[in-house]
């Protein structure tokens, strides 16, 4: 007899097609059915990128079980999120009690502000109306904003449920990274398993240079408007830089957000030791943060971020405002990393349509590394010293 023929039948081109269209409309379906768990699951990737790090470090230093050093990991990511508000919360209650502002007084200075006549150039300008205006220019722009950040607050953050999602997906994520990685490498056609590797490693790079790039930025910002703010007397000088080091991690609007804050702050309550009425000290805090937000925008971001992730501002712009229309506040924070990793992909599809190598050029690069000239030189003036003696 002979031996019967086990072989099936290979799917033609117009199977894998419908099959493969199929797939996705069931994928959108189910991501659009369960899109209610979709930012507290991006949430928990984040949490687990940055704190997968640490958890291979302990691995290989301490020679120790996957699980043990994810624990270690998680326990050191609890323990600065507990002392935070440890550290900071008493030197802030310090200064806020250090600063004593009747309220009546400064409602009195208000009405009194909104309600005189002020004449600009020849022009008489009425003060309430002018305030009115003011106040819905206000409303107008971050409303939208407000609403999509406090539902982002209300569903995600608040919710205790959610909290606890978050923190269980997370740790299952760092503690079962190898083998999810050895996984999806062994689901890879062999053919397209180099292609693979590589464009995780550049969007890998992209997200590493991003995460790096805003903690390092957020620091210097910090730093800048805590000197500046002690320099000319701002109250709540260290709580407002704190504030702004935060709201760092907003592209565009958290300088809007600080600068009303700051403003008003300036205002009401004046500096603590300049001798200026406080509506010129308001006028001091306003130059200066949008003299400072150019700097930011045209130097620190674009040195400290930009070299990894390669956008264009406008681009970043355009993605911002999307990320906000869809996302809130998470859209407004990844967008640029988001943008320059789709990039990434459509630079290997662009490679794929017209027969180019799609490895040949890195689409993100590594930061560059601090410039060694200066050390360089005084190593050269030192030594000829040291060939004397």
């Amino acid at each position: 007899m002979g031996s019967m023929d086990t072989s099936h039948p290979r799917w033609s081109q117009q199977t894998k097609l419908v099959v493969s269209l199929l797939i996705l409309a069931l994928s959108l379906y189910l991501l659009y059915r369960f899109r209610i768990i979709l930012i507290p699951l991006i949430l928990a990737f984040i949490i687990a990128y940055i704190l997968n790090p640490l958890a291979n470090y302990f691995e290989k230093r301490f020679k120790v079980r996957r699980i043990l050093s994810t624990v270690l990991a998680f326990l050191i990511f609890y323990l600065i999120l507990a002392l935070l508000p440890v550290t900071f919360i008493p030197m802030l209650v310090s200064q806020f009690d250090g600063l004593n502002v009747d309220m009546q007084i400064v409602m009195e200075n208000v009405e009194t502000a909104i309600g005189h006549d002020y004449v600009i150039a020849g022009q008489v300008i009425d003060g309430e109306a002018a305030f009115q205006q003011v106040i819905e220019a206000l409303n107008g722009l971050l409303e939208p904003f407000v609403a999509s950040t406090m539902s982002l607050a209300v569903d995600v953050i608040s919710s205790f449920v959610w909290v606890i999602f978050i923190a269980v997906v997370s740790f299952y994520l760092v503690k079962d990274a190898p083998e999810f990685m050895v996984w999806t490498e062994n689901h890879i056609p062999p053919s397209y398993r180099p292609i693979f590797i590589h464009l995780r490693a550049e969007i890998n790079r992209i997200w590493a240079a991003f995460f790096r790039g805003q903690l390092v930025l957020a620091l210097v910002v910090m730093i800048i408007f805590a000197i500046s703010g002690f320099a000319l007397g701002l109250p709540f000088w260290l709580a407002m830089a704190v504030f702004a080091g935060i709201l760092e991690f907003l592209p565009s609007v958290g300088h809007g957000i600080w600068l009303i804050t700051a403003s008003l702050i300036a205002l009401f309550a004046g500096s603590t030791w300049l001798p200026v009425p406080n509506w010129l000290f308001a006028l001091i805090i306003i130059g200066l943060h949008l003299f400072f937000q150019q700097f930011d925008l045209n130097y620190l971001i674009p040195r400290i971020i930009g070299h990894s992730v390669h956008l264009p501002p406008l681009v970043v712009i355009l993605g911002i405002v999307s990320g906000a229309v869809l996302a809130g506040f998470l859209g407004i924070s990844l967008a640029a990393p988001t943008i320059a990793s789709g990039r990434i992909l459509a630079r290997y599809i662009y490679s794929n349509v017209f027969d180019l190598d799609p490895t040949s050029e890195n689409v993100a690069s590594p930061l560059p590394p601090p410039n060694l000239k200066w050390w360089q030189s005084q190593s050269q003036k030192v030594d000829p010293a040291k060939k004397g003696g």
